[in-house]
């Protein structure tokens, strides 16, 4: 029998229509899968078995009656720590941080409570969310199940390792340059970058989005069937429309969906850190099976330049820098050093040196938008490397080449496209290797669909590290 806790969303909800299985049943497998794993993965933060097997039985009086209060009724999820809940605290990763209640949900966590989703937990995040691992001052280190040696990815670190290692199958993470889709990537799952506005948040920031991680693209766009209704707080929101969020096709259906689509294949970034010849191998390989179903692959001249991405290196170092001389002494010593060396080093920038740096954000969208204009879609890696070593801050450790990972995905938050990570294959090591699937703004659906048409052909998946 299939453990409950790895059962799909979409396989519960009928579970719990047909009255085969209850959420308290469900909840408690997952709570046991946490007890289990937990201490190795670090993944978690205020966990409360007490509150989640509370709305559990909740829900299961709401199912027994037949009147279930959302799409997402009864189903256990997780929301990253940055994504404030009423009533908890939001340290953003660090000790730093003001530590008091927060007054109100945020929208994607309204969403999820409206639907009726048993809130689990929250999961963990690097200081400030400006790490791509699991490295914390105020967690403890989070790790990837599929080798705990290894980072799990950032910033959503706590998620993606809670989606892999099986803490139910709902989780939801942030990205303002990749921090949805590296975690995917490395922890082998799928992660959706929206549109921006698409999923609205508060506060709402250039660049930034939530979005679903989960181990199926079906399940993913189910939680954006809920997390895209509109909310006034957000005033990047994009207006309300109607999405068939679950128009995802099966078998030759689906593979029809790919036949005649004009896909570009982008290999090199330009910058950044080279692309390793094993996630090369992979994405390559991920590119003929979509050939092979029909669609039209070609090559994509690189379109990201080193000075792009400087200019955004630069211009969250002063961001974080200015935050960072707000706080007393005493509490910025707390800060990762890694974080203060890299913001402190935008001390001596100079009005016009920032304000370039600023402009390569906007550069960076036009750039990005022009280069996909010739394709539906877009394919690349996801990073150039796979999951490195957890106990590290970035791949390369040096607080003055930060972002030398995420030259594939960074400019898709500046051009607001949405960008998917989906496994496509493992290194010989057997840690997962993402496969990117970006679109044009606001074809949310249609990378989801061209995603759930590469699930269904590409090569055969290897079982989770964690059941």
């Amino acid at each position: 029998m299939t453990a409950l806790h790895t059962l799909p969303a979409l396989d519960l909800l009928a579970a719990y229509r047909a009255k085969t299985l209850s959420p308290v049943e469900v909840t408690q497998a997952v709570l046991a899968q946490i007890e289990r794993q937990e201490p190795q993965f670090c993944a978690t933060y205020l966990l409360s078995p007490e509150s989640a097997l509370h709305q559990a039985r909740a829900s299961e009086q709401r199912w027994l009656a037949g009147n279930p209060q959302g799409p997402l009724d009864g189903v256990p999820a997780t929301i990253k720590e940055n994504i404030a809940t009423q009533g908890q605290p939001m340290p953003l990763g660090v000790h730093a941080s003001d530590h008091s209640p927060q007054v109100a949900d945020a929208p994607p966590a309204a969403r999820l409570r409206e639907a009726g989703a048993v809130i689990v937990c929250k999961t963990t995040m690097p200081d400030y969310g400006m790490l791509s691992s699991g490295l914390s001052s105020f967690h403890k280190l989070a790790r990837n199940p599929w080798d705990v040696s290894k980072t799990p990815g950032g910033s959503s670190a706590g998620a993606g390792a809670a989606a892999a290692a099986g803490y139910g199958p709902l989780h939801i993470g942030t990205d303002i340059g990749g921090s949805i889709r590296l975690p995917a990537g490395w922890c082998g799952v799928f992660g959706l970058k929206p549109s921006l506005g698409r999923v609205p948040i508060d506060p709402p920031y250039m660049g930034r989005a939530a979005g679903p991680m989960t181990r199926s693209v079906s399940d993913a766009a189910l939680m954006m069937q809920v997390l895209s209704q509109p909310d006034a707080r957000d005033s990047m929101g994009l207006p309300a429309q109607h999405i068939d969020w679950l128009a995802l096709q099966t078998g030759d259906q689906a593979l029809a969906h790919l036949k005649g689509l004009k896909i570009g294949l982008l290999l090199d970034a330009s910058c950044g850190l080279p692309v390793q010849p094993q996630v090369r191998a992979a994405v390559e390989r991920a590119a003929q099976l979509l050939e092979q179903a029909g669609a039209v692959v070609q090559a994509m001249p690189p379109f990201f330049t080193a000075t792009l991405l400087s200019g955004l290196d630069h211009f969250w170092r002063m961001r974080c820098h200015l935050e960072l001389q707000a706080l007393p002494a005493d509490k910025k010593a707390t800060v990762l050093p890694f974080i203060q060396q890299w913001a402190d080093s935008a001390a001596t920038m100079t009005g016009p040196q920032v304000f370039a740096a600023f402009s390569q954000t906007h550069a960076t969208r036009v750039a990005t938008v022009r280069a996909c204009a010739a394709f539906d879609y877009v394919i690349s890696p996801v990073a150039p490397v796979p999951a490195f070593e957890a106990h590290l801050p970035s791949p390369t450790n040096d607080p003055l080449r930060p972002l030398e990972h995420i030259a594939f995905t960074a400019p898709y938050n500046m051009s607001e496209q949405p960008a998917a990570s989906i496994n496509c294959g493992y290194t010989d090591g057997g840690l997962p290797i993402g496969l990117q699937i970006a679109g044009q703004r606001f074809d949310d659906l249609g990378v989801l669909q061209v995603a759930r048409a590469f699930e269904l052909i590409r090569d055969a998946q290897r079982d989770w590290p964690c059941g």
